[in-house]
């Protein structure tokens, strides 16, 4: 069983979250709702959990097949439901930006395994109820 452990640290609302191995994130909400900016909204977290997933994916699979990667980027870009409570992400676009010698089609290729087999948090996000779509690029170095 996977531990983490949350205190407040700042204000109303700003919490640092450590996990068993010490690292930690600083967690906000939002000024409107009471917070000061001190650290990531809880929600954006899980758009940051869904781009570190899918590029150890990504980066994983084109290793494996010994393409030379020199640089890597994702950009994630997601809609909540509106008027709803609580606000669920409703659809998510992810730009894979692939820096190096890479082939374009195994790129696609290992970005398409992530987000719709590997990627546990893009399962997660799916069953409740997102869309993801991604795109990719490749720029060679």
């Amino acid at each position: 069983m996977q531990k983490v452990e949350l205190a407040r640290v700042h204000g109303d609302y700003g919490f640092e979250v450590k996990d068993a191995h010490g690292q930690s994130v600083k967690i906000d909400n939002s000024p409107d709702h009471g917070g000061e900016n001190f650290g990531v909204r809880p929600m954006q977290m899980l758009l940051m959990a869904l781009a570190g997933c899918s590029g150890m994916d990504v980066i994983s699979i084109l290793k494996k097949q010994r393409q030379n990667i020199t640089d890597y980027k994702t950009i994630v870009h997601g809609e909540r439901e509106h008027g709803v409570e609580p606000s669920l992400w409703k659809f998510i676009e992810m730009e894979f930006i692939i820096y190096g010698d890479v082939d374009e089609d195994k790129a696609k290729r290992a970005a398409e395994l992530s987000v719709t087999k590997y990627c546990s948090v893009a399962e997660t996000l799916r069953k409740a109820g997102a869309t993801i779509k991604w795109t990719v690029k490749v720029k060679k170095a």
